[in-house]
């Protein structure tokens, strides 16, 4: 029998991305949809600006929407409400015993609660059991910070990191609706994003951190980060610089690209195939042709170059809405499903 989920914040663009992927999954059933005072009472298809490239789902065009605060009959909460407002309703629900996946900023950084990438940390999934209260929470990071880690992952297992400076080259959608003005981002890259460099120079340390019986010993390494908004819808571009701590092997690496699968066994709805895929093409990757890549779910890498005996660079791709956003929640979900409610 599926699980019930309601999905919070279910009109904004990663709101819309929860519902897409929830639909028609095999897992999971979406019986409630939340949003603000203002949209309580009215039905889905009546209040949501729907922008994705296919028709709203028949079977919550008519729901209802509900107050956030409501009382919800599900097995699972997915938030995608902003951070200003997800913080203090996210830490009620799961004092109520929901156990809420959160796409959100508000509670990343806390000592007990998963920062979760499950192809890079799947081990931080026990933060929950140090949780005191009735429900449970697990997060994912920031969109750009997703990318990065994906890539860096074999990085770090093979040569060890020592230190990483990142720019990102971040799409409109990664602001929501209505996002940036046209005529800010129209013939335009805007080098600043709220927040963003912020999180991407600590969410990094904790998903590659090393899990305790205390909780999370963050990886030690530095990072240098610089956020650009450019005229690209979907897909978050990530030109990085990392020095090692081992002589850097190229033919390695690649190979290690090619063969990361860590959930292979776990026969996850969401999880793409590739994970990673290196693309050797000199101009690869573009969003336009490679964000969609494994479903959105594959982070594409590419221009990988040796620079010194332990220092590298590369770019790498990842689709902000889906990988980035609603669907690593929903691929948290399942893990969660599969260890803690299936006994896999």
């Amino acid at each position: 029998m599926k699980r019930k989920v309601a999905i919070l914040g279910a009109t904004g663009t990663v709101g819309q991305r929860f519902v897409q992927l929830l639909a028609n999954h095999p897992f999971f059933e979406i019986t409630l949809l939340a949003a603000s005072e203002a949209s309580a009472g009215k039905k889905y298809a009546d209040i949501v600006h729907w922008h994705l490239p296919c028709e709203i789902p028949e079977k919550v065009k008519n729901m209802e929407i509900v107050s956030v605060d409501s009382n919800f009959d599900c097995d699972y909460v997915f938030s995608a409400l902003p951070s200003d407002v997800a913080g203090p309703v996210e830490k009620r629900l799961v004092e109520r015993g929901y156990t809420v996946f959160s796409n959100a900023a508000s509670h990343r950084m806390d000592e007990d609660v998963p920062l979760l990438v499950p192809e890079v940390n799947l081990e931080h999934m026990k933060l929950v059991e140090l949780q005191k209260t009735p429900g449970r929470l697990i997060t994912n990071p920031n969109c750009s910070t997703i990318g990065l880690v994906m890539a860096l992952k074999p990085i770090a297992d093979l040569f060890g990191i020592e230190f990483v400076s990142v720019v990102t080259m971040q799409a409109v959608s990664g602001a929501g609706y209505p996002g940036v003005a046209s005529l800010d981002i129209i013939d335009n890259v805007i080098p600043y994003i709220k927040n963003e460099e912020d999180k991407m120079c600590t969410e990094p340390k904790k998903i590659l951190g090393k899990f305790t019986e205390r909780g999370i010993e963050f990886a030690g390494f530095e990072i240098v980060a610089q956020c650009n908004r450019v005229p690209v819808q979907d897909g978050h571009m990530i030109s990085a610089y990392i020095e090692t701590s081992e002589r850097v092997d190229i033919d390695r690496l690649i190979q290690a690209i090619e063969n990361f699968a860590p959930l292979k066994g776990y026969k996850l709805p969401t999880a793409p195939e590739k994970p990673l895929m290196y693309l050797p093409a000199k101009d690869a990757p573009q969003p336009r042709l490679h964000r969609d890549l494994g479903n959105g779910m594959t982070v594409s890498v590419g221009r990988l170059v040796k620079v010194s005996d332990r220092a590298l660079r590369f770019v790498a791709l990842v689709h902000n809405t889906i990988r980035g956003a609603a669907g690593c929640a929903v691929l948290n979900a399942e893990v969660y499903e599969a260890l803690y409610r299936t006994g896999a």
